[in-house]
């Protein structure tokens, strides 16, 4: 794990592997970015001019690598491009600054110190280069042999420009770290294979979190959600040697005054069922509990930071799996709610086991539930691979959590529930079918969830298909493999909580 400081040492004068800077481009010229005097005056002021004849632009997302010149005691110089320089007074964006520093971390692989001299004036500026050094030196090694020469992550990153004396400095530094922690957390989980995280590992897992971190752990395994009525995280899991689990998860404070309460689809295997999934559809199905994993993480993090709020966490874990006792396709379901189900697709499972989550996540009466998961490939059609939609009963809790997810840096969009596809879902058989018109599929999902929604609770949605694993090459912060989605915008939803905005 990455270590995190912060530094009053000079640009010039700090010993580490590689000193990182940034540049931005002004109209046709390059210019350095602040935190990069000192790098430019060992360059007799022509930075900017070398980076120029080598061909840097300073787009987003490039990074040079330059031999320290005298006077610097790293030896390495790194330049991550800034895109375009802010106006005259003008900050440069959180989101470019997270994404400069990640991208710098990547670079760095096989150093053990790291120095950051990117502008850190502000404490937001401070967060966003923190958060994405972290999270740009996130690697899943755990299931290879590893040499002594492998390029291992940065051991620590060292912010030059912050102050540690500094009250908002210092807290936002903190917060970055906690939340890169959990949102690793969640990578590692999605990214772990699924011969090894079976339900009952990702319900030990919570427990042992659960102890560290002061939280209330409770684990319904197969007889209990028998015995309780779970039929949707029954019948999802039925099929599977490794059985169903339901998963709460909480933390309280004293001094709490509203409750936020977070859903997440824990399908740590899916294979479609009997409803088998076509070849090339099943190799990443291990991220299929990408959701649970954003709600975990989250709980962990409002821990935490501290939030004088009460979040608790629903995990509806389970493996979907062909085999002679699997859900078939027109078999009807009794959910915990009451309601029957008639399952028309059994790849459809995620709202199955959300929806029992849902109904027994609404008994506690919460201020606001919102559910997390990878539901619906129509989603990633809607909105390609990096954003997520954000469906809810509610119009302004709806724009709330889009404009959270833009402050964080998080690519969302709102969607609809338009109400004349609900019909398609009616059952001649049951109350309600998991399936319904083709067009629209992912706004049809959102349409069955809101079914099991208690009356007059506050809802939202979050279809986190597209962004939850990314399969291309890294970029910024974003690794290869699990991304961590929706935990920013999830965390900082819980400190809207305590601050009273839920």
């Amino acid at each position: 794990m990455t270590a995190l400081t912060l530094s009053t040492a000079g640009a010039a004068t700090l010993r580490a592997d590689a000193l990182v800077v940034g540049i931005a481009k002004s109209g046709k010229e390059l210019i350095v970015a602040p935190g990069a005097e000192a790098v430019d005056k060992a360059f007799d002021g022509r930075l900017a001019a070398v980076l120029e004849t080598l061909g840097a632009s300073g787009a987003e997302g490039e990074a040079t690598k330059l031999p320290a010149p005298a006077g610097l005691k790293a030896p390495v110089v790194l330049v991550v491009g800034l895109g375009g320089a802010p106006e005259d007074g003008e900050a440069y964006g959180t989101e470019t600054l997270r994404r400069a520093a990640g991208t710098a971390a990547r670079a760095l692989f096989g150093a053990k110190k790291a120095a950051f001299a990117l502008p850190v004036a502000e404490a937001e500026a401070v967060s966003a280069v923190a958060e994405g050094a972290l999270l740009g030196a996130y690697a899943f090694t755990a299931y290879q042999e590893v040499g002594k020469d492998a390029k291992r992550p940065p051991a620590e990153v060292a912010l030059l420009g912050a102050k540690p004396r500094d009250k908002a400095h210092k807290a936002a530094a903190e917060r970055a770290q906690a939340v890169a922690e959990e949102i690793n957390r969640a990578r590692d989980l999605i990214n772990t294979p699924p011969n090894d995280l079976t339900p009952a590992a990702f319900a030990a897992a919570v427990q042992t979190a659960g102890k560290e971190h002061g939280l209330k752990v409770q684990v319904l395994d197969e007889k209990a959600l028998a015995k309780g009525g779970y039929g949707g995280i029954l019948g999802v899991g039925v099929g599977s040697e490794n059985p169903p689990r339901l998963v709460r998860v909480a933390y309280t404070h004293p001094k709490a005054e509203k409750t936020l309460a977070l859903v997440g689809k824990g399908i740590t295997y899916d294979s479609g069922g009997i409803s088998l999934k076509p070849a090339g559809h099943n190799e990443t199905m291990k991220c299929d509990m990408s959701g649970a994993a954003a709600v975990f993480s989250t709980v962990v993090a409002a821990a935490r930071l501290g939030l004088e709020a009460n979040v608790t966490g629903w995990l509806a874990l389970a493996e979907n799996m062909p085999s002679g006792s699997a859900t078939r396709p027109g078999d009807v379901l009794r959910m915990y709610s009451g309601k029957t189900v008639e399952v028309l697709n059994t790849d459809a499972e995620g709202r199955l086991v959300l929806a029992d989550a849902l109904t027994r996540a609404s008994e506690e009466n919460p201020d606001a539930i919102v559910d997390v998961a990878t539901l619906t490939g129509a989603m990633m059609m809607a909105l390609g691979s990096r954003t997520f939609g954000i469906m809810a009963n509610d119009d302004e809790f709806r724009s709330t959590i889009h404009e959270i997810a833009e402050e964080v840096g998080e690519a969302s969009w709102p969607m609809p529930l338009p109400a004349d596809l609900r019909k398609g879902m009616d059952s001649p058989t049951a109350d309600i079918a998991n399936m319904g018109e083709r067009m629209g599929g992912g706004l049809v999902a959102g349409l069955f969830l809101q079914e099991f929604v208690g009356e007059g609770i506050t809802w939202a949605h979050l279809d986190i298909a597209g962004p939850a694993y990314h399969e291309g090459a890294p970029y910024g912060y974003t690794p290869k493999g699990g991304t961590g989605s929706s935990v920013r915008t999830l965390v900082r939803l819980a400190e809207r909580a305590a601050e009273g905005e839920l």
